[in-house]
């Protein structure tokens, strides 16, 4: 009996103690800085009138001093404030420390949706601008280390005359 109730305080001291020190081991683990991701540049892949395949090449800028394994990337990409696409991005690839990498991932969209909603609002505001506001949000998720998902957050614009 003894026994018993002994395993049963073992399994519950496990339980509130073990959250306790995933925590500490985080809290004196590297903090690392967002990333940077920014819009290289975009092509067309493969398209018709309901769905747009785009090769997106972005640009990973990595502020920390520890060199970035990345495994992944889930994103969410909006253009001139309407969603475009979201997916992930299954390439891993190294961001050296302080430096920076290109990597492509694929962006299947709904160009012809997004673009009737931003040309509808271009006409209710008098006119087409000359660039497009983006924003690109999701998380980097690392390959090692005590952190794994790293979120990001970018805006910028794209010239489209």
């Amino acid at each position: 009996m003894y026994r018993q109730l002994f395993r049963s305080w073992l399994r519950i001291a496990a339980v509130v103690l073990l959250p306790c020190v995933l925590a500490a081991c985080a809290a004196f683990g590297p903090r690392l800085e967002t990333p940077q991701l920014s819009i290289a540049g975009v092509e067309l892949v493969k398209g018709d009138l309901f769905e747009q395949r785009f090769k997106a090449r972005l640009r990973v800028q990595n502020p920390n001093n520890v060199e970035l394994a990345v495994r992944g990337i889930t994103y969410t990409l909006e253009l001139g404030g309407e969603e475009l696409g979201r997916g992930l991005s299954g390439s891993s690839f190294v961001v050296p420390a302080r430096g920076e990498a290109q990597f492509d991932m694929l962006v299947t969209a709904n160009l012809a949706g997004t673009l009737l909603k931003i040309i509808e609002r271009a006409r209710r505001d008098g006119g087409m601008p000359d660039e497009l506001a983006y924003h690109l949000r999701g998380q980097v998720k690392l390959d090692r280390g005590v952190v794994r998902t790293v979120p990001f957050d970018e805006k910028g614009s794209l010239r489209i005359r």
